[in-house]
């Protein structure tokens, strides 16, 4: 990408993704994660309408009486984003690729977390780290975040988090809130997600193309996947072919859900011909 094109549409997502931030997931974003970071305080007697799950049994079971912890909200979080650079980024068959759509959210959630004096660091991975950018805060840090994404070519065209989710694990030292924005066709990813899940509070975001959902019948076509670089014909207009297709990707998506859920982490699914804003808004209204 030139660099006049780079600042053009560097420009045009801050613009949406900073007025997004400050107009619509302000308070959303402060409700779904403020007191992820906190710390033990005290405990004191349980009153109607705490929440049972902060009951300390210990105390009261040696008191004979329903006491509850206390925890003290963290002044400031860390939010690590990782960013999905991998070769099928580059899939689009509307105005979107998914590598755009990928960018803006990582854009937002940006935004939103410095406009709550949280710092923001950022990982972008292929089937390894391809680049960390450790957490700062300010107007100047995002701005190079989203700089980074968008003119950045990867080594690798792979995909994995295993060695990305291990490396956040060792590296961010504190309690983090950790976003994985990625298509999630991947080897599965379920243990390194779970060993990670128990030092950081993880969410998903699973980015999709609606052409990514079937075959369309247009007779005999020539396809490469874009991670390994195989090439070979496949003949849409056989209905077995299509149906094949379709079950595969049915298939993807329960897994992908079901893994996640496994790992007991949050998610939502965004396709790059909708609006991000709603499936976003509704990940954050149920946390």
């Amino acid at each position: 990408m030139e660099t006049t094109d780079l600042i053009k549409k560097l420009r045009k997502i801050e613009i949406k993704t900073r007025g997004l931030s400050r107009q619509v997931f302000a308070g959303q974003y402060l409700s779904a994660f403020k007191g992820r970071g906190i710390a033990f305080s005290e405990v004191r007697e349980y009153v109607y309408g705490d929440d049972i799950r902060t009951i300390d049994w210990n105390v009261t079971a040696r008191l004979n009486s329903p006491f509850v912890k206390v925890y003290e909200e963290e002044r400031e979080l860390t939010v690590i984003i990782m960013v999905d650079v991998s070769g099928s980024g580059g899939f689009g068959t509307d105005s979107r690729l998914k590598r755009d759509m990928i960018t803006e959210i990582a854009a937002l959630l940006s935004f939103s977390a410095i406009s709550n004096n949280d710092k923001i660091g950022v990982v972008l991975f292929s089937d390894r780290v391809e680049k960390f950018i450790p957490p700062k805060k300010g107007k100047t840090h995002i701005l190079r975040i989203i700089r980074e994404i968008l003119g950045f070519k990867p080594q690798r065209d792979g995909s994995s988090l295993d060695e990305p989710l291990r490396f956040v694990k060792n590296a961010i030292k504190k309690r983090a809130v950790l976003f994985i924005i990625s298509d999630f066709i991947l080897p599965d990813f379920t243990r390194p997600l779970q060993i990670a899940s128990e030092k950081h509070d993880a969410i998903a975001v699973r980015v999709y193309d609606r052409g990514e959902t079937e075959l369309k019948d247009i007779g005999l076509v020539k396809m490469k996947d874009p991670e390994t670089g195989a090439e070979r014909f496949i003949d849409t207009s056989s209905g077995y072919n299509r149906k094949a297709y379709a079950e595969w990707w049915q298939k993807h998506t329960r897994t992908a859900a079901a893994r996640l859920g496994q790992c007991g982490v949050d998610y939502a699914e965004i396709c790059t011909d909708e609006d991000y804003v709603k499936p976003l808004m509704n990940l954050f209204k149920r946390r």
